[in-house]
């Protein structure tokens, strides 16, 4: 890669410090089986002093999907689960879906299955108040974050148990609608692996990767590198910020109760860099098979067909250009993308602003670390992406 070219991420993340759009932030570059430029810029921790390093812990947020994909994956190639099998064959609460239609609640069209989850196309939300089930999910999450920190938390498990009861926003497989259908998945792992999900992340893909820094919560002793969170405010600064977003505790003290499939993951960015370094070498790590190819070949495609497509492309404007499956962005059309990229790269952002994208064609990944809310893909996160291209 260009040098010249790629050393303008440190003058982007630079600026982003200087106008005082986050406290810090992060950047790596991988490619053709080295790295080719890491790159930081500003606190970690305003308080404290802390600047951002290598090793500084992020929350993870909605990246924390496409480790959940990789699981299910795991599941999927061992002939555990089978996609187009309904979720009540696993959780028997989603037996009897009902679906929010004409101002009523009345019986769904379909079961929800395990390939809805993956796509996004499942009925579940984020929560609102369009209708009984958004309503109802937004109760569920008030929920999950005012028992955090008691004697009677809600699990993994009990939230998805919770979630079948809810009426869906549509029939399943008819609409595409970001929301806690990964949470579900999280369950999923739990019902078949008869393990807590952090711990089958843990010793099957976590351990095996090397990533001894991610996980559901930061242990004491590495609670000094984990960055705090900033919110910008009304004349143009940064505040920390500390609400538990999703039920995702703000100072991830403690192994928490309900592990979020969705949004509950921390990570630094080596440890985010290993699991995409695995799934561009088409599974392989470290001289370990952790998928096989076939499964990363599925797992990297979109799954939505063209009338989902469309529904994809009313709710995500900003993804013009991708295609959708396995909780991934697929790009499928270079031409009408708003970054330079190429057809096949794929990958995710989440809520606080970190960023990941594989692209098999070049040999190609970039990680991106910040903690500022409401964030995802920003113009700022496409800037970077097109100084990376430029550089090829």
């Amino acid at each position: 890669m260009k040098q010249n070219q790629l050393h303008k991420i440190a003058e982007i993340l630079d600026r982003m410090v200087e106008q005082q759009f986050v406290s810090g932030a992060s950047c790596l570059i991988w490619q053709a089986g080295s790295e080719q430029g890491y790159y930081e810029a500003g606190m970690a921790d305003r308080e404290q002093g802390k600047q951002i390093a290598r090793t500084t812990i992020f929350r993870m947020y909605s990246m924390s999907k496409p480790v959940t994909a990789a699981a299910i994956m795991l599941l999927l190639e061992s002939g555990l689960i089978d996609l187009a099998a309904p979720v009540a064959d696993y959780i028997p609460e989603f037996t009897h879906p009902t679906v929010c239609r004409n101002g009523g609640i009345e019986p769904a069209a379909r079961p929800v299955t395990i390939q809805h989850l993956l796509n996004m196309t499942s009925g579940y939300s984020y929560g609102g108040d369009a209708d009984e089930s958004e309503k109802a999910i937004t109760a569920l999450i008030d929920d999950i974050k005012s028992k955090l920190s008691t004697d009677h938390p809600v699990t993994t498990m009990v939230a998805a148990r919770r979630l079948g009861r809810i009426p869906l926003s549509f029939n399943p497989g008819t609409d595409y609608r970001y929301g806690l259908s990964a949470d579900i998945l999280g369950a999923v792992v739990e019902a078949v692996s008869g393990m807590k999900f952090g711990d089958f992340l843990r010793t099957r893909l976590f351990e095996p990767l090397g990533m001894h820094d991610t996980g559901f919560y930061v242990p004491a002793e590495k609670h000094n590198r984990l960055a705090r969170v900033y919110q910008g405010t009304s004349y143009g600064g940064l505040e920390p910020y500390f609400d538990a977003h999703l039920g995702i505790q703000n100072d991830l003290s403690f192994p928490p109760a309900f592990e979020s499939g969705g949004a509950g993951l921390v990570s630094t960015i080596d440890d985010y860099l290993a699991f995409c370094r695995m799934l561009l070498q088409d599974g392989s790590f470290g001289g370990r098979q952790i998928l096989q190819p076939q499964t990363v070949g599925f797992m990297r495609s979109a799954h939505i067909n063209d009338a989902l497509q469309l529904c994809f492309d009313r709710d995500m404007p900003h993804l013009a250009g991708y295609s959708y499956g396995n909780l991934l962005r697929i790009m499928t059309d270079p031409a009408r993308a708003k970054t330079f990229g190429c057809a096949g790269e794929y990958g995710w952002d989440g809520w606080l602003g970190t960023f990941m994208m594989i692209d098999p064609q070049n040999k190609l990944i970039m990680v991106f670390m910040q903690q500022r809310p409401d964030c995802g893909m920003t113009g700022w996160t496409r800037r970077l992406k097109n100084v990376v291209y430029a550089a090829l």
